[in-house]
């Protein structure tokens, strides 16, 4: 085991970044296979509340490290905002998987670029170029092409994923504000109070009693979200950034395939064509910001 180890570091480290952050999106995809069979029985309030309580647990070694001192704050009006947002969005992020097919709700989560390069510009006063703007502008009809309006009636589901990257991307926008005085192991523990919190009054009042097998599912909601989010912070701190963030698009293919041999879902032209639009923007948006030396 420790030549692999050693064969594995000797790898240039954009080989090593990016092997991480495949293997964070595999256990990203992994999650929402979960989600998705366990969606018909259990509200998404429930599963947040899981996610939240087991990961805060998994995440407790990280928080001894940080110490007590570090976890207090002097900006927990913020820290309750951004949690605001952020599990709301983690609700939305449970609803779509479950009512949509899984590629189609894994593009809907590639727009937060989009959005933020709106948000970037009213909230942190950011000079955005033209060739930004052309990018958000074409990655939104990408959006459109993927919801399909032309028989007329459109899916509920795709205003709640819409809305659910809005609120992922402001809640992005806090993280640099707070990562200016806060460290990750701050920013992640008022994160996990505020989300169980919030979650256990909705959680209590639709809550379904799991039985064995579920908890173990519903745990693993959780378990496979912390992988994969270990995973990427590991893939960004050793690999290029811009790098990194394209081999995220990767998981768009392994949600098609797990949709289609787990779930019998056919991605249709519109899928593809729409999924291959806001890909396109948001790569050129990331190597845009890379030439100009922005993070």
């Amino acid at each position: 085991m420790s030549g692999y180890i050693e064969k594995f570091h000797a790898l240039p480290p954009n080989m090593r970044g990016a092997l991480f952050v495949i293997l964070g999106t595999a256990f990203f995809v992994l999650t929402d296979i979960v989600v998705k069979l366990t969606g018909e029985r259990f509200h998404p309030a429930q599963m947040s509340i899981f996610r939240y309580g087991v990961g805060f647990i998994l995440l407790a070694p990280l928080f001894i490290r940080t110490g007590r001192v570090k976890l207090r704050t002097k900006r927990l009006k913020l820290h309750f905002v951004r949690a605001i947002l952020a599990t709301l969005g983690q609700a939305g992020i449970f609803y779509t998987v479950i009512h949509l097919q899984l590629a189609d709700a894994t593009a809907m989560n590639f727009t937060r670029p989009l959005f933020l390069t709106i948000l970037a510009i009213f909230i942190l006063k950011e000079v955005v170029g033209i060739h930004r703007w052309c990018a958000t502008l074409i990655g939104f009809t990408g959006v459109i092409v993927m919801m399909r309006p032309f028989g007329g009636e459109v899916d509920i589901a795709w205003g709640v994923a819409l809305v659910t990257a809005l609120l992922f991307s402001s809640g992005l926008i806090i993280i640099r504000i707070l990562g200016r005085e806060d460290p990750p192991g701050t920013i992640l523990f008022w994160y996990h109070i505020f989300g169980i919190i919030f979650f256990a009054g909705p959680a209590a009042y639709v809550w379904v009693h799991p039985t064995l097998h579920e908890w173990v599912l519903l745990c693993l909601i959780a378990t496979f979200t912390a992988i994969g989010m270990n995973f990427f912070v590991r893939g960004f701190s050793v690999g290029e950034s811009s790098l990194m963030g394209t081999m995220e698009y990767i998981r768009l293919v392994f949600a098609a395939l797990a949709g289609y041999f787990i779930f019998t879902e056919v991605p249709d032209m519109w899928t593809w064509v729409g999924a291959g639009v806001i890909v396109s923007a948001t790569l050129y948006i990331t190597r845009h910001e890379a030439k100009t030396g922005k993070t």
